[in-house]
């Protein structure tokens, strides 16, 4: 036989190969999880899971070797080894799926995502493979099967619990909302044109427009609007604590009410971000006001949420209050200055 044809036929096991994960991993991002009939073991859950990783990475090491150096495996080979990672691709995606959604869907997406991107990995180290020249070992075969590993490697480092998946979630809205503050505070304090970094000298000495300037106005509505982005901070910061203090996997509706959470926190940090944007000049007054009138309403959704739920013990409905009468004040100052200056 031929190189040529030894070549073309090692290559068909990796291509029955890459189709098969490309389904795998839409039925992942698509499919419905297989509700347990009976207790459900959380640590071994995470035990298969990581051994199942570990696997799929062992597999991608073995492929991306056997095809960097001569000689190239022969088909038989290659079929072999195309059907070993075919059963790990199988076992991580099945125990993914065993994963039942009354333990926490926030914990569940974040596991689905993490197969997938495994699965997504393992998809571009195969269609490198099948695109370059074999008997190579490219940079791009490399840093694929690097990304394999390091998709694998992440499985150790995710959220065990739904409490935890909450937590993470909320720490990472908390990062954005605060970026969002700042930024808007350093273009107030640093300089009266807030674009004078972007445009050039020429652009400055020869420009007049107002149109890229705050007026007085302008400022005394922006007030209110950072109190309404602080008091978006403020919320997710007091509530992080107690969904750490306080929350708690021993039921399904505690772990439901953990999702609630989860699910409407995450329209703060887009609704503070829309507000901050359309704080810049030219100021559309109206534009503002709806947008205040956005996280306004988020932030009422999130106490009320809050308020309801077990994270929010006796001592938390100060905080709460609080929050929800400052909210009220801001948005009505924001309403009175955007109609008394539009």
């Amino acid at each position: 036989m031929s190189d040529d044809n030894s070549s073309s036929d090692c290559r068909i096991p990796l291509r029955n190969l890459v189709n098969l994960v490309q389904c795998v991993r839409d039925r992942v991002k698509d499919g419905e999880s297989n509700e347990s009939h009976g207790d459900f073991n959380l640590p071994n859950f995470w035990e298969t899971l990581a051994q199942a990783a570990k696997s799929t990475s062992q597999e991608a090491t073995k492929l991306s070797l056997a095809f960097s150096k001569p000689p190239l495996p022969s088909e038989q080979d290659a079929e072999k080894m195309a059907e070993s990672f075919q059963k790990s691709i199988l076992a991580l995606s099945t125990v993914y799926m065993w994963f039942p959604k009354s333990q926490g869907m926030t914990l569940r997406r974040i596991i689905r995502d993490a197969t997938a991107q495994v699965l997504e990995g393992v998809v571009q180290l195969i269609d490198v493979i099948l695109s370059t020249p074999l008997q190579s070992l490219s940079q791009e075969q490399l840093t694929s099967t690097g990304s394999v590993w390091s998709s694998c490697d992440q499985f150790a480092h995710l959220p065990k619990d739904n409490q935890a998946a909450v937590l993470s979630l909320l720490t990472s809205h908390i990062a954005v909302v605060k970026d969002a503050i700042e930024e808007m505070e350093q273009a107030q304090t640093e300089a009266l044109d807030p674009f004078s970094d972007v445009l050039d000298d020429e652009d400055l000495d020869s420009r007049g427009n107002r149109d890229t300037y705050w007026s007085e106005s302008d400022r005394q509505l922006m007030a209110p609007c950072r109190g309404l982005m602080k008091a978006s901070a403020a919320c997710l910061r007091k509530l992080t604590a107690a969904v750490k203090s306080n929350g708690n996997v021993n039921s399904s509706e505690t772990i439901a009410q953990l999702d609630d959470l989860a699910d409407i926190t995450k329209d703060i940090s887009p609704s503070v971000d829309d507000l901050a944007l359309s704080l810049y000049p030219p100021m559309d007054y109206s534009g503002v006001q709806q947008n205040a009138c956005k996280v306004a309403g988020v932030l009422v959704k999130v106490l009320e949420i809050t308020r309801a739920s077990h994270v929010c013990l006796e001592a938390d409905q100060s905080w709460v209050e609080f929050l929800s009468g400052a909210v009220d004040h801001n948005l009505q100052k924001v309403g009175a200055l955007a109609q008394g200056c539009g």
